[in-house]
């Protein structure tokens, strides 16, 4: 029997990980492994999926249930309880370990993009799972962050609230967490005032199909530098791949 890796998700239409680890185990002449996507409606349908194939030995989370599936797990790596959320899950003597890539790859891929560049102030679109490791990266590099989401909360403002307070030239690092832009609704985007942008600001956009979104588009028309999430999805793969194959 293959030892069976795969994602677990809703929609997963749009995911790059099938052909990125299929891939993978062609390059290392791997050929007792393979890779798939198990869309999952709702989370409880997880314990079944694992009964199913007691063959599997590793796992990525995305949206919705980074959160979610915590609870079916018997522990959790440092990294996923910083960040309060797993996206990948080890299967090994018969315990399930949560650990934490996002952010691994966030932080480095942000680090390689920005460079030598300063940057101590950053606004956040999104209060989804996929900003808590984009959260725990600016407190690591000291980077002070407003959050942003639809309605205004506690620890957020709104998108009305935004526009109406404050100027994103107050923000060099702009970062969307949110699907919005992601195919197929590739027709969307965070409602910012785009017009306010200018070449002093970084837009980074955690979504990475389609490879420019409308949030990078719009950015770039107004002389912002853009980027899109798909180094981070590399660097957070190859960094699964490397907690199942070493620990």
């Amino acid at each position: 029997m293959k030892n069976l890796y795969g994602l677990i998700g809703y929609r997963l239409s749009h995911s790059f990980s099938k052909q990125y680890f299929s891939n993978k185990f062609e390059q290392e002449h791997i050929e007792d492994s393979s890779y798939e996507l198990f869309e999952l409606k709702d989370i409880q349908e997880f314990p079944q999926l694992i009964e199913q194939h007691p063959n599997i030995k590793g796992m990525n989370v995305t949206i919705p249930y980074k959160q979610q599936v915590m609870r079916y797990l018997d522990g959790l790596d440092g990294s996923a309880k910083l960040v309060g959320a797993v996206n990948t899950i080890k299967f090994e003597n018969n315990k399930r370990m949560g650990f934490n890539t996002d952010y691994y790859g966030f932080k480095e891929s942000l680090e390689n993009w920005l460079g030598a560049k300063q940057v101590k102030k950053a606004l956040v679109l999104g209060t989804g799972g996929a900003s808590r490791a984009v959260k725990c990266t600016l407190h690591a590099l000291e980077i002070d962050f407003m959050m942003i989401s639809r309605e205004s909360s506690e620890h957020a403002i709104s998108y009305e609230e935004l526009k109406q307070k404050h100027q994103l030239k107050e923000f060099p690092l702009i970062i969307n967490t949110t699907p919005l832009g992601m195919s197929p609704n590739i027709e969307t985007c965070p409602d910012i005032a785009y017009e306010q942008l200018s070449s002093a600001n970084y837009c980074y956009d955690l979504v990475y199909n389609p490879e420019i979104t409308l949030f990078m588009k719009k950015s770039e028309e107004r002389g912002a530098a853009v980027k899109n999430g798909l180094e981070m999805l590399h660097l957070q793969a190859e960094k699964s791949w490397e907690i199942w194959n070493n620990g």
